[in-house]
């Protein structure tokens, strides 16, 4: 079982960036296959990025490529997402979300596909 913690999020103007971090516990951390998540008010969760568990394969809300960058930190035990050039549209709460997977390229895309979340963190882009 591994529990995730994000942070990093906050107020932020448009064409502003920030980096968001999830740390993990346990010493399995490589063994998830990962993924960030976002809600805003009155919306389905919607996925944004995700990475496979060697950090191998990346996959993006075509909203968001060329503006976001997720990546891992096995040794660590930490997932980022560096977001850049945020637009207001990017408000939510971003959550990251882990998979235990036995196939070190893969990436999941669809909330059902992961077992575990974080409690989320606060992004807020004014215009």
């Amino acid at each position: 079982q591994v529990q995730l913690v994000e942070s990093g999020g906050g107020l932020v103007q448009a064409g502003g960036s920030l980096r968001l971090s999830c740390a993990a516990s346990g010493r399995t951390f490589s063994s998830y296959a990962l993924g960030w998540f976002r809600q805003a008010p009155g919306k389905e969760r919607e996925f944004v990025a995700a990475i496979s568990k060697i950090g191998g394969t990346t996959f993006y809300k075509d909203s968001v490529k060329g503006r976001f960058t997720i990546s891992r930190d096995n040794a660590k035990n930490t997932l980022y997402l560096q977001m850049n050039s945020l637009k207001p549209e990017d408000t939510a709460v971003y959550y990251c979300a882990a998979r235990r997977d036995g196939v070190s390229t893969r990436v999941y895309t669809r909330t059902s596909q992961y077992d575990y979340w974080g409690q989320g963190t606060q992004v807020t882009v004014s215009s």
